[in-house]
Parts: structure tokens; C-alpha cells; sequence
């Protein structure tokens, strides 16, 4: 009888590349692989020590002269909502959500287009073309789905106006909300915000504690507005902690303070079951 033993996660890091999120700031990224059978316990064990999805790969910040991009998440139990947030959840009544599995419509990237074209011509993701937008949404090896928001047509007319999108892992402690996209004209109706509180709602109903939010950046007006939640925690120097937006976060870390690569994947947790590599 032939046996095959589990194949440790092997982690790998990027060349320096121009941050954008700060100016003049150069970024790595520590990563690895996200298959086999083990995908789904990888991607909660290392999502809960700051990682994210990108299709087939997980990845931490893992720069070696800044230490600003800060992994976010939502204490969904401790959550209050503000005026202004209970003002968006009434502006958006009329929003239709549907949940589905994750599959790329021209219609999504359509929306996914206008959205970067007005906010973020200058991102990484400026130059995407319809077949990478599906690669992106469709090549999960996880639990994952695609929340839509729309508006249907007033009167006879039944036609959708597609309005916001998410692509959503779900945990097995929250809702990862891996990336989302929304109509940038409709500036009054925040559908950025109501889509992060949407989220919230879902993670009660299901009972799942936790909204993750991906990176805060301090310092970054496209990152910032996470700290516009309440029971916001951050993930820093290993632990999860409370976002005080009154404290210093410091951007700065001198070279030596670094641990070097082999030091920081030996103090990532892996899955019980799952082999360590050292």
C-alpha cells in the first residue's frame, strides 16, 4: 500500500517593489502556496497571523524598512454602529443582496472597470483585462462567494442595475472580504461603507465573530477609512489588539530590528496535522 505524507507550505518572498499604498516606500511580500486538501484550515490558521488570499496564494506584508501595513478585523459582537452609518444602512434599504458561488459575469466586470478607472487608475490592477478579473474571482481553492448588491428597475421595468460587489472567503471564525467594488457616482449613498457593514450583518446572523477587513494603513487616505469602525483590532507583533486611532503608529523599522525570513516562518503557526518547515 502506497502512503504519501502531507507536504509542508513552503513560503517565498517578493522583490522590492514600489509600495501603493505610501509614497517612496518599497514593499515585499512574504507568500505561499494555497492547495490541496489542506487549503481551507491553511487559510484560517494564517489569516488569523495577519495573511490574505489572492486566488491560489496567501501573503503578508514583509518589508524590510516599514512595518505601516497592519492587518484589520471587526469584533462583530463589541460592534456599535455611528449616526453616519446608521444614515448609510437607510440610504441603501433598496439594495438587493444576492450571495453566489464565485463566477465572473461581464456585468461584474464592467462594474470592477468603472470603479478602477475612477478611484485607482493608477493601481496595480489598472491594466486588468476581463480574463484576468475572472481568474481573480474564480480561482479560490476555498469557501468563497460573490455577494452582489443591485437595484432593480422601478415600475414594469425589471431590468438589475448591478451596484456593489465582494468577493468573500468565509472562515472558520469570519468573513474575509477579499476584495470589493462598487459604483464610484453614487458618492451620497457610501456603498463602500454599507457594503463593510452589510458584512457585519451577515458574519451576526451566521454567528461568525470576526469581519476581516485586509490592511489598515496609517498615513494612507485609500486604506484609512477602516478606522472609521468601531471594535476594530489590528494584528501587530503577533497578536491581535485593539486599533486606537489616538495612538503613534510608527511606520519606521530600523534594518535591524527585522527578523530576518527564516525567523519569521518559523514562528508561523501551522495547522494541526501539518508539517513545519525549517
Amino acid at each position: 500500500m502506497r502512503h504519501s505524507l502531507p507536504i509542508a507550505p513552503q513560503f517565498y518572498v517578493t522583490a522590492p517593489q514600489p509600495c501603493p499604498y505610501l509614497d517612496g516606500r518599497m514593499e515585499r511580500k512574504l507568500f505561499t502556496a494555497l492547495q490541496g486538501d489542506s487549503a481551507d484550515k491553511l487559510n484560517d490558521s494564517l489569516s488569523k497571523q495577519g495573511f490574505r488570499r489572492s486566488q491560489n496564494v496567501l501573503y503578508r506584508p514583509s518589508c524590510a524598512d516599514c512595518s505601516a501595513c497592519l492587518s484589520a478585523r471587526i469584533r462583530v459582537a463589541d460592534f456599535k454602529h455611528t449616526k453616519s452609518q446608521r444614515r448609510i444602512i437607510r440610504r441603501n434599504t433598496d439594495l438587493n443582496r444576492e450571495a453566489t458561488s464565485p463566477w465572473a459575469t461581464e456585468e461584474q466586470y464592467m462594474l470592477f472597470r468603472e470603479y478602477l478607472d475612477t478611484r485607482h487608475a493608477d493601481g496595480g490592477m489598472a491594466d486588468m483585462d476581463i480574463f484576468e478579473f475572472a481568474a481573480m474571482v474564480e480561482e479560490t481553492p476555498i469557501r468563497s462567494r460573490v455577494v452582489e448588491y443591485s437595484k432593480r428597475g422601478e415600475g414594469k421595468s425589471q431590468t438589475r442595475d448591478l451596484l456593489a460587489v465582494c468577493l468573500t472567503d468565509v472562515l472558520d471564525d469570519g468573513l474575509s472580504m477579499v476584495y470589493s467594488f462598487y459604483a464610484p457616482d453614487r458618492v451620497k449613498d457610501s456603498l463602500g461603507t454599507y457594503v463593510i457593514l452589510d458584512h457585519i450583518q451577515i458574519a451576526r446572523e451566521a454567528g461568525l465573530p470576526y469581519v476581516y477587513l485586509g490592511y489598515w494603513v496609517p498615513g494612507s487616505s485609500k486604506m484609512g477609512y477602516k478606522a472609521n469602525f468601531s471594535a476594530v483590532e489590528i494584528y501587530r507583533n503577533g497578536v491581535w489588539s485593539d486599533l486606537r486611532v489616538s495612538d503613534t503608529y510608527n511606520a519606521d523599522t530600523h534594518p535591524l530590528s527585522v527578523d530576518p525570513i527564516a525567523e519569521q516562518v518559523a514562528k508561523i503557526k501551522l495547522p494541526d496535522g501539518m508539517p513545519t518547515t525549517r
